[in-house]
């Protein structure tokens, strides 16, 4: 019996070693991988400013996707290009065996933002033209400079496990993240890590505030005739678009205060002289959960049927874009917040801070909002009451695998976004110093993940019970 209890405490204490030297390890791999994402600091702000430069709108991301699946081709990825039927869609993957972790971030960017970066007015690069107002030009930079700075280790170490970097292809229409989830694409994948451009560094698990979404185009076919000659002889698809519309507005007063609407006419006719035989008007429908989302779009369809009706038109519709309402995992959120608290915020210049400034001031930034983030968020945890606002696609991912949004200090906080004002700064030391402490970030969150198996499973079991 003593023997059995000498053997016992001898497995306790080798079991005790191994694990402090594997924690050992992974704290050195860690120190290695900060130094190697900071020795990729000129490789970020080149690819962060060179996607900027393109700005592309979405479903035209061609330079942008071009660019970057060379950058990754060159790097030893496989890429599987025009995923999902996408032309600017792909899937770059590299290393083999579990777990397998995906990592993705938006490329596309917003109508009319087109900003000289660094300049604290409007200044438009091209008038009228599309820029990066949203920032979506620093993820994937980071992405694969955080993913390359582990990569050497890996390959070094022989550590398994498969790395897929991934675009979200014209997030701002919802346009593709639902149609790789459905395509099998996130089948075989553990964990998906995304990242999105913020104004400090923070995950959040549990429901997230914002809405999901469906998007949807109604389009009305009539008679044409001249708008002077013989009006009577029409049946006015332009009338049908703007009494859909008008009805709508009507049905604004009847919807809950979370939700949220909008639309765009996207044909109004040709020309005054020609009573138009088609017009469309495009709307988004917002809400916080799935069955409020259906209820406000059938209600929708409701009206554009009565508007059809009215005008003798005939309607049809197309669903252009989808988001589920987003709920992250605990496991990696609480994991990836650790490594927050080591890598801390950038070391802020005068003159990054005199910028953020003039811009703050520029567009009336809320008065106790004064200048770049100085100290960290705390978690994010689960809301308690709903909160209204912005959706993104990355829900649809959340509900099928462990993921979290990963948001990192690359523009200027107090900012309205969507809006020109969001891409003064994503050209400049502030974006670039951003993309490197969340590169940091990522890298040494991926190691964790890599390294402990047992992770992978909790958050798998978050996942299940939540």
């Amino acid at each position: 019996m003593k023997k059995l209890h000498l053997y016992l405490i001898a497995i306790l204490i080798v079991a005790s070693v191994a694990a402090q030297k594997k924690n050992s390890s992974i704290k050195a791999f860690k120190k290695e991988v900060r130094e190697n994402v900071l020795a990729k600091s000129k490789m970020a702000q080149v690819i962060v400013d060179k996607v900027f430069s393109f700005s592309e709108l979405g479903f035209q991301e061609i330079e942008t996707s071009k660019y970057l699946t060379e950058i990754l081709k060159n790097n030893g990825f496989e890429i599987e290009y025009g995923i999902s039927g996408v032309p600017t869609a792909w899937w770059a993957k590299w290393g083999s065996g579990k777990p397998v972790i995906a990592i993705g971030n938006d490329i596309d960017c917003i109508p009319k933002a087109s900003q000289k970066p660094g300049v604290a007015y409007h200044d438009p690069i091209v008038q009228g033209a599309p820029g990066h107002g949203e920032g979506h030009n620093s993820g994937t930079p980071l992405n694969i400079v955080a993913v390359l700075a582990d990569k050497e280790i890996m390959a070094r170490e022989n550590i398994q496990g498969t790395l897929v970097i991934w675009p979200g292809v014209a997030e701002e229409q919802l346009g593709t993240k639902a149609y790789y989830t459905r395509d099998g694409y996130f089948d075989e994948v553990d964990l998906c890590i995304f990242m999105h451009v913020s104004n400090n560094l923070g995950v959040s698990y549990g429901p997230a505030s914002g809405t999901g979404m469906i998007s949807v185009e109604y389009t009305f076919s009539g008679e044409s005739a001249h708008s002077a000659g013989a009006p009577w002889r029409t049946k006015s698809a332009a009338d049908a678009v703007e009494l859909t519309n008008i009805g709508w507005q009507y049905n604004r007063e009847h919807l809950h205060p979370l939700g949220r609407s909008h639309a765009v006419i996207t044909d109004g006719g040709d020309q005054p002289s020609v009573v138009p035989s088609k017009a469309s008007i495009w709307y988004y429908f917002r809400e916080i959960t799935y069955p409020k989302i259906m209820q406000m779009y059938e209600r929708a369809n409701e009206v554009a049927a009565g508007a059809a009706l009215m005008t003798q038109t005939t309607l049809s519709s197309k669903i252009l874009g989808s988001a589920w309402p987003r709920h992250f995992n605990k496991i990696i959120a609480e994991t990836m917040y650790e490594n927050i608290l080591q890598v801390e915020l950038p070391e802020w210049s005068d003159d990054d801070q005199n910028l953020a400034k003039a811009v703050q001031k520029k567009v009336n930034a809320p008065s106790e909002i004064d200048g770049l983030a100085v100290a960290l968020y705390p978690i994010g945890l689960p809301i308690t009451e709903p909160k209204s606002g912005g959706s993104d696609d990355i829900g649809d991912i959340s509900w099928k695998m462990p993921s979290v949004t990963l948001r990192y200090p690359s523009n200027i906080p107090g900012l309205q976004g969507h809006h020109w004002s969001n891409a003064m700064a994503m050209a400049t030391p502030i974006a670039h110093k951003g993309v490197i402490s969340g590169a940091q970030l990522e890298a040494m969150t991926l190691l964790d993940f890599l390294l402990k198996p047992k992770l992978v499973s909790q958050a798998w079991n978050y996942f299940d019970e939540e």
